[in-house]
C-alpha cells in the first residue's frame, strides 16, 4: 500500500491534486490484510473489519485498491446511486489506468432496472395506445437495437409519469425463465453472464439483501458468487436488511396480478375470458372491501391491534386469501400455448400465502422478549400495505451473510457514537473484539468551522413558545449568513410550517424539498449561491455541496425518531424486556448517529467554512446532550449570537468595503 499511497506514490502521479492521508493509506493496509484471511475450504464465519472514516480521509479508494489487488471476486455495496456512479465512472477507470488494465468490473442493480423484451413485445402486441402515446417508438426500438444491458438510466428522455417503464421493465413474477423465446437476447442474461466474469460487481444494499434472502429461500441467486464483501454507507445496513429478511403485501400488488391477467385475455375466445375475468372481477372487489376495512389516516400502524379491535378484518382477510387461491386454481387449469397463466396462478398463491402469514393472530398474545418480528400496515392515499418486520436481525444475518462469505468490511462516516463502536457492533451482532478503526477527518474543523447551540433561556422542543422562537432564530442566523443555508427539519410538518412562517420574512431566494424533483433543487441551490433551502429525511445525507453555496447548516431539533412507529416501538419494547434501557442503547445511539450525518453536509472540502446551528438547548440541559456533544465534529462552540456574526464577518469583504 506504501508505493500506492505515498507522497510519491502511484496515486500522487496519476491523480491530479491528490494529497497523500496517513488515515487513508493505514486504512488500505487493514482491508488488504481482511481480504488476505485464509478461511480454508469454509467461507464462513467471516472475518469483519469496522472502519470510520470521516469525510476528505478517501475511504473510497482506500478500500478499491486493496480489493482490486486481492485477486478474490469482491462485491462493492452502498446505499446510494450517486456513490455508485462514482466509483464505476470515476474510481474504476483510474485503477485500470494505475493498476490493473484488465480490471473486470461491472454496477449491477436491481433488475427493474432493465428492460424485458418478453414484455415489451407483450404490451407492442397489445397495442396499448395509453402507454405508448406521445412516445417516440422507433427511438425506443433503436435504443434498444443498440444498447448492451437495456439500463433505464439510459433513457433520460423517457418521462417517468408515461407508466410505460413499469410495464416493460424485468419482474420476477413475470419472467418465463428458460421457456421465454427471448431468453438469448435478454439484457438481464447478458448482464448475468458479464457478472460472472468480473472481479469486482457494484451493487446497493438492496440488491445485495436481495440475493441473500433468495439463497436463504433456496431459489437460486441474484448475484454470481462472490468472496467478499464491502459495505459503504455502512450505517444503513441494519434497516435494509430488516426489509428484506421479513414480508409484505400490498393492494397495488394484488391490483397488478389483476391488471396482467386482464390484459392476457384478450385474444381468448369470450366463453373463455369470461371463466377468467369473472374471479378477477371478485377479487378486485374483495380487495376494497379489506382495504377499506383499514383507517384512512396515512402513516404506519401496528395490525395486531386494529384486528382486535374490528374482527372483521380477519374475516374479510379469510375471503381475500380464498379469492386468491380460487383464481390460481382457475388458472392453473389453463394450457394455452403462450400465455403465462402458470406464473399468474403463482403469483396469486403467493400472494395469498404471503397476506395469511403476515396476518396471523398465533402470536398476538407473546412476551415481549418472545417476538421476533411486528406486524404492522401502512396507509397512503392510493395504496395499503400490510407488513412483517423482524424486531432484530442479527440471526438472520449470520445465517446469511456471515456464513457465505470469507470477509466483511463495514465503512462509513458515521458509525460511532461518542467515540465508541459498540451500538454498530450489536445491532448487526457482530463480537465485541471485532477490529474497528476511526480516522478523523482531515478538515480543519478548529479553524474553519462554527459549532452554534441557542443560550438556556431558549425554549426546549417541548416548549409552547418554541415554534415562534425558532423561526426567529433561523431568520437572525440565515440573516447573518447572507443565505447560503441548508435547513435540516426532523419532520415534513416542522419544514412546512418554518417555511410558510419565514417565505415573507427573507430576502433570499427560498427553496423547499418536494417543491421540485430532488436534483434540479440541489442544482439550484449550488448555482444561485445566497439561495436557502429547507429540507427534511434524505436530505440529512449522501449531498455534497462544496464551495461558496453552503455557509451554514441549520437543524431544528436532536433528530430523535417518532417512537410510535411500529418497528421502533417493537424494538424498544424488545430491549425493556430483555433489562436494558432502550433510550440510551437504542433512541440516542440512532439520533447522534443521525445528527453527524447533518452536521457532515457543511465542510466537504479543505477550503469551505461555515457554522453548524443545532437550535436544540437539550445539549446542555439533558445529561444525554454530552453524548451528542462528544460525538460531534471538533470545531469550537459557542452559544453567542455576536460570535456567529463575527465568524461571517470575517468571511465577507475586505474592511472599508461596503458592508451588506
Amino acid at each position: 500500500m506504501e508505493r500506492i499511497f505515498a507522497e510519491d506514490g502511484l496515486l500522487s502521479r496519476h491523480l491530479p491534486g491528490y494529497e497523500p492521508r496517513p488515515g487513508q493509506r493505514e486504512m488500505a493496509a487493514a482491508v488488504a490484510d481482511l481480504l488476505a484471511t485464509d478461511t480454508g475450504e469454509s467461507p464462513g464465519p467471516a472475518a469483519c473489519l469496522v472502519v470510520e472514516a470521516e469525510t476528505g480521509l478517501g475511504k473510497t479508494l482506500a478500500y478499491l485498491v486493496p480489493a482490486v489487488l486481492s485477486g478474490r471476486r469482491v462485491v462493492i455495496s452502498t446505499n446510494t446511486r450517486n456513490l455508485q456512479d462514482q466509483i464505476i465512472r470515476r474510481d474504476i477507470p483510474l485503477l485500470r489506468r494505475i493498476l490493473d488494465p484488465d480490471l473486470a468490473a461491472l454496477c449491477v442493480k436491481g433488475r427493474q432496472n432493465y428492460l424485458c423484451l418478453y414484455r415489451w413485445h407483450q404490451v407492442r402486441a397489445a397495442a396499448s395506445e395509453a402507454l405508448l402515446e406521445g412516445l417516440d417508438i422507433e427511438r425506443l426500438e433503436q435504443w434498444m437495437a443498440e444498447t448492451e444491458f437495456g439500463d433505464r438510466a439510459e433513457l433520460p428522455w423517457l418521462p417517468s409519469a408515461s407508466g410505460l417503464w413499469q410495464k416493460i421493465c424485468c419482474q420476477s413474477h413475470s419472467c418465463p425463465g428458460s421457456e421465454c423465446p427471448h431468453a438469448t437476447a435478454c439484457f438481464l442474461n447478458r448482464l448475468r453472464r458479464r457478472a460472472a466474469a468480473c472481479r469486482l460487481l457494484v451493487v446497493n444494499h438492496h440488491l445485495l439483501f436481495s440475493d441473500l434472502a433468495v439463497r436463504r429461500g433456496g431459489y437460486g441467486e441474484v448475484l454470481p458468487r462472490y468472496e467478499a464483501i464491502i459495505f459503504d454507507e455502512a450505517h444503513h445496513v441494519e434497516d435494509v436488511a430488516t426489509t428484506f429478511f421479513g414480508q409484505s403485501v400490498s393492494r397495488h400488488q394484488v391490483l397488478d396480478l389483476a391488471g396482467d391477467i386482464e390484459r392476457s385475455t384478450g385474444e381468448l375466445p369470450a366463453s373463455r375470458q369470461e371463466k377468467i375475468l369473472a374471479p378477477v372481477h371478485g377479487l378486485r372487489s374483495t380487495l376494497e372491501r379489506f382495504t377499506n376495512l383499514f383507517p384512512a389516516e396515512p402513516g404506519r400502524f401496528l395490525l395486531q391491534e386494529l384486528m382486535a379491535q374490528k374482527p372483521e378484518i380477519g374475516r374479510c382477510r379469510d375471503d381475500l386469501v380464498t379469492a386468491l387461491h380460487r383464481l390460481a386454481d382457475i388458472l392453473a387449469e389453463r394450457t394455452d400455448n403462450g400465455q403465462p397463466w402458470e406464473q399468474f396462478a403463482g403469483r396469486g398463491r403467493e400472494l395469498a400465502d404471503r397476506l395469511a402469514a403476515i396476518t396471523a393472530e398465533s402470536f398476538a398474545d407473546l412476551p415481549a422478549e418472545e417476538i421476533h418480528s411486528v406486524q404492522w400496515f401502512e396507509r397512503s392515499r392510493r395504496n395499503l400495505v400490510l407488513s412483517s418486520t423482524p424486531v432484530d436481525v442479527t440471526n438472520e444475518l449470520q445465517e446469511t451473510l456471515f456464513s457465505s462469505v470469507a470477509a466483511c468490511v463495514f465503512t462509513s462516516a458515521t458509525l460511532g457514537v461518542g467515540g465508541s463502536f459498540s451500538y454498530f457492533l450489536h445491532r448487526l451482532g457482530l463480537p465485541d473484539d471485532t477490529p474497528t478503526l476511526s480516522f478523523p477527518s482531515p478538515f480543519n474543523h478548529r479553524d474553519n468551522a462554527l459549532l452554534y447551540v441557542p443560550e438556556d433561556s431558549f425554549p426546549a422542543p417541548a416548549s409552547p413558545e418554541h415554534r415562534r422562537r425558532l423561526h426567529r432564530r433561523i431568520r437572525r442566523l440565515v440573516s447573518l449568513a447572507g443565505g447560503r443555508t441548508l435547513l435540516l427539519f426532523t419532520s415534513l410538518q416542522a419544514m412546512e410550517a418554518a417555511f410558510h412562517a419565514l417565505e415573507d420574512e427573507l430576502d433570499f431566494t427560498l427553496l423547499r424539498q418536494g417543491s421540485m424533483p430532488r436534483h434540479e433543487l440541489l442544482t439550484r441551490f449550488m448555482e444561485e449561491t445566497s439561495s436557502v433551502l429547507f429540507a427534511v429525511a434524505s436530505f440529512w445525507e449522501g449531498i455534497d455541496i462544496p464551495g461558496e453555496s453552503l455557509g451554514l447548516v441549520i437543524i431544528d431539533k436532536l433528530p430523535f425518531e417518532v417512537p410510535g412507529d411500529p418497528v421502533i416501538m417493537a424494538r424498544i419494547n424488545h430491549i425493556k424486556a430483555e433489562g436494558g434501557n432502550p433510550f440510551f442503547e437504542f433512541q440516542v445511539p440512532r439520533a447522534i448517529l443521525t445528527l453527524r450525518q447533518g452536521a457532515g453536509r457543511l465542510l466537504r472540502s479543505s477550503g469551505d467554512r461555515g457554522v453548524i446551528a443545532i437550535l436544540d438547548v437539550r445539549l446542555f440541559s439533558k445529561g444525554y446532550g454530552r453524548r451528542f456533544l462528544k460525538s460531534l465534529p471538533p470545531s469550537p462552540l459557542t452559544r453567542d449570537l455576536d460570535t456567529v456574526a463575527a465568524f461571517f464577518s470575517a468571511d465577507r469583504e475586505p474592511a472599508g468595503a461596503e458592508q451588506g
